[in-house]
């Protein structure tokens, strides 16, 4: 039963992906690419719930869970932050984003088919993993917010001022205020998931996850930094975003 909620939440988001980039192909808006993604949404909640009630914890025990709940992460952000800056078109660009990473976790062997009830599970170690994938899902819609103003930036290089995506894109303030709050957020978020594992039990072999998870903070923090003391042009800060979340991935291999 969990994989049909997992499955219906990669169909509807690829629906409401394919929709939307038909309409800005027309010129023309919709705010149904929101509803599809809503809909999606749902479906996660409910495929985490069933796992989490099976597991007896936060369900982020093997990698198609942390694939799922990276999704659904992914998705609540953009729930939060593209109705509120009235950039729906950013659900187009994320949607694609929500079916790779579920459409991972749905390959045969990379969700554990019967899993085990978590006994004594740690509030630390609950913490650090919900933060951090949580803080993931704020960082990857920052780097979709980035893919969208290089695209953007790149149509206005080329004039290409008549096109339906053009003309539906948002403004540029309103992308780069939304793409600095985002990495902001996640920042935080894996500033506190970092914490939460200073403080969690842990294995000799959890050090290699925790200097990784540290790397892409120090990372991520330098960027802001940088952006706050020196500043940096949208470009920059948009290419800074889309390549540290992508080298930032790395982490998931030490899980």
């Amino acid at each position: 039963m969990d994989r049909w909620f997992l499955i219906a939440a990669t169909l509807l988001a690829a629906v409401g992906g394919a929709l939307g980039m038909i309409s800005v192909h027309r010129g023309k808006r919709t705010q149904w690419t929101v509803a599809w993604v809503a809909a999606a949404f749902l479906c996660q909640i409910g495929f985490l719930s069933v796992r989490g009630e099976w597991r007896a914890a936060c369900p982020l025990m093997d990698r198609g869970e942390i694939l799922a709940f990276l999704a659904w992460s992914l998705t609540l952000f953009y729930l939060w932050v593209g109705p509120a800056y009235r950039i729906s078109l950013l659900g187009v660009f994320t949607a694609p984003l929500v079916v790779i990473f579920q459409s991972l976790a749905l390959i045969p062997g990379t969700l554990t088919a019967n899993p085990l009830k978590i006994v004594g599970s740690n509030p630390w170690h609950e913490t650090h993993s919900a933060m951090s994938v949580l803080s993931y899902g704020a960082l990857a819609l920052a780097a979709v917010a980035g893919i969208m103003f290089l695209v953007l930036d790149r149509q206005l290089k080329e004039q290409h001022l008549k096109s339906g995506l053009f003309r539906n894109l948002p403004p540029v303030r309103e992308l780069l205020v939304s793409l600095e709050r985002l990495l902001r957020l996640g920042t935080s978020l894996l500033t506190l998931g970092i914490i939460a594992g200073f403080l969690m039990p842990r294995a000799e072999s959890a050090w290699g996850h925790l200097i990784a998870a540290m790397v892409v903070w120090l990372s991520y923090a330098a960027l802001l930094a940088v952006k706050q003391i020196r500043g940096l042009t949208g470009r920059r800060l948009s290419l800074s975003a889309v390549i540290l979340f992508v080298l930032s991935l790395a982490v998931f291999a030490f899980v």
